[in-house]
């Protein structure tokens, strides 16, 4: 007897699907199952983004500019963990971390050299960027509005999904009330002064990254969605404005059926919650995503093999309709990406737009008996984790209680046990393995990058208006304690070039620490 096969989530695949296709919508349709627009690629490619960021904000700005002069269409930008977690420099937890992960930014000074020679009004910037995005986004407003930018045009996202950090990540800092808070302080100022930006990337991909299923990463980001949805409405935003400027954010990792499925059923799920909460407008119903490749799906034997890997990912996400797509350098395992492995990276993307054919009809593979009910599988075992989480009181109680990282938990070691028993094949780890591996170049940041970063600070102590500084951040730490928009004030404090540690040390000391 033939053994069973099922997707990563445990769908069990049949051998052949029958049947007529019950698909009647047309792209640009509620529910969106075949795409937000009726037209998609065929009117307009997806954003090419190359994520990149790492030691100096001058190191930094110098791979940009190859990036766009190579043909990315969108810059995505990395950070720090210190940067990420509202530390500057100089402050002894950061020592060994500084530019390690990204670039590091301790004030408006570091985004000025990072984006010199680049007009923030012709590029759409992606930051990651979760605890400190308020922060983040002041800075970059800032530095807008000093390049004479209209900020009604500038347009980008920043990722500003903490819940996602309290259940997958861990680079939270404020308890979830006060975090939900400056979210809120987000969107709704955003939708004043800056309204073509992305206020929040809702994250499934770094769920993913800590072992979920498809299934698992598709029902969690939707549950915090939600509760961000919730949250907003709570504090009287109209949804038909405010949901338009949510986009998502997914991983796509190797079972090809099963991740275009997956970006398929995440639309048709997502238009059906905003219509319930209220949502009458088709644009604050769609969801738009980015996607990223798989970076745990990347193997550090026979790095050069991640190439087709990135390869099948990158063609599961168009085929599935995303907005937007960065592609991982083959060498990702072993260190930050090589500008070899980033360019080739980039190319992946653009023979797949530039030459596949694919992108010449709108869901190509609608009606397909396999990809149709694989998309109602994954839908209706998506909606049976959302309808226990709202059981529990929605995202933020179910993360409260453990659920969902208990969940994710144990999805990874079943799969980490799939690997180790020989269950699943990972080429040149559990199976087609060779003895030697070929050498391979690797990028590493020197930690000199630290006393750099601390010199710029002091050198900025010194030079900036002192008194300024600190009455700002007095203004921000009674805003604090109230209930006003914080944003207004962030904004004037990067303007006078308070740090990103004092801005969010304010912070700390008014909400705590969770």
């Amino acid at each position: 007897m033939a053994k069973k096969r099922s997707t990563t989530s445990g769908i069990e695949i049949k051998e052949v699907y029958t049947g007529p296709s019950h698909i009647v919508e047309l792209p640009g349709e509620f529910p969106f199952t075949r795409g937000i627009q009726k037209d998609m690629y065929r009117g307009k490619p997806w954003t090419m983004r190359q994520y990149a960021g790492f030691s100096t904000a001058e190191e930094s700005n110098k791979r940009y500019h190859y990036l766009l002069s190579q043909g990315t269409t969108g810059l995505s930008v990395a950070f720090d963990l210190p940067t990420q977690i509202g530390y500057d420099s100089d402050h002894e937890l950061s020592e060994g971390e500084v530019g390690k992960v990204g670039v590091a930014i301790d004030s408006l000074y570091d985004i000025e050299i990072l984006f010199d020679g680049i007009q923030l009004k012709d590029i759409t910037t992606s930051m990651t960027i979760n605890a400190t995005a308020a922060i983040l986004l002041a800075m970059y407003i800032a530095l807008a509005k000093k390049q004479g930018a209209d900020l009604t045009q500038i347009s980008g996202t920043i990722q500003n999904d903490i819940l996602k950090e309290y259940a997958a990540r861990g680079t939270y800092i404020y308890p979830p009330t006060p975090s939900m808070r400056l979210i809120t302080d987000v969107f709704e100022y955003c939708s004043k002064e800056v309204p073509k930006w992305n206020t929040i990337s809702i994250s499934g991909y770094h769920i993913r990254e800590a072992g979920s299923t498809a299934v698992q990463e598709l029902a969690f980001t939707l549950a915090n969605g939600k509760a961000y949805l919730k949250a907003a409405l709570e504090k009287g935003l109209d949804i038909n404005v405010f949901a338009k400027r949510l986009s998502f954010f997914f991983n796509c990792h190797n079972n090809f059926f099963e991740e275009i499925a997956k970006f398929r059923a995440a639309r048709r799920m997502w238009a059906h919650i905003t219509k319930d909460l209220g949502a009458t407008d088709a644009g604050a119903q769609k969801l738009r995503f980015h996607t990223q490749t798989g970076g745990s799906t990347l193997t550090a034997q026979q790095p050069f093999n991640n190439i087709i890997r990135v390869s099948n990912q990158a063609l599961a996400a168009v085929l599935g309709g995303t907005q937007s797509l960065h592609t991982n350098g083959y060498d990702e395992a072993l260190s930050l990406p090589t500008e070899a492995a980033a360019k080739i990276a980039l190319r992946t993307q653009q023979i797949i737009a530039f030459e596949s054919g694919v992108t010449d009809t709108v869901d190509p593979l609608a009606g397909s008996y396999f990809v149709e009910a694989l998309t109602d599988e994954i839908e209706a075992a998506a909606q049976l984790y959302i309808d226990k989480i709202d059981a529990m009181g929605g995202a933020v109680k179910a993360i409260e209680q453990d659920y969902i990282q208990q969940e994710i938990a144990a999805s990874a070691y079943q799969y980490q046990n799939d690997i180790e028993s020989g269950e699943k094949v990972l080429v040149g780890v559990n199976k087609f393995t060779q003895s030697e591996e070929a050498a391979s170049n690797v990028f590493r940041v020197d930690d000199s990058i630290r006393q750099m970063q601390i010199e710029k600070i002091k050198n900025l102590k010194n030079k900036r208006d002192n008194k300024a500084v600190k009455e700002n951040l007095q203004l921000l730490r009674i805003a604090a304690l109230g209930t006003e928009n914080l944003m207004p004030l962030i904004v004037s404090s990067v303007e006078n070039y308070a740090t990103l540690g004092e801005i969010a040390d304010v912070l700390r000391g008014v909400f705590g620490e969770y």
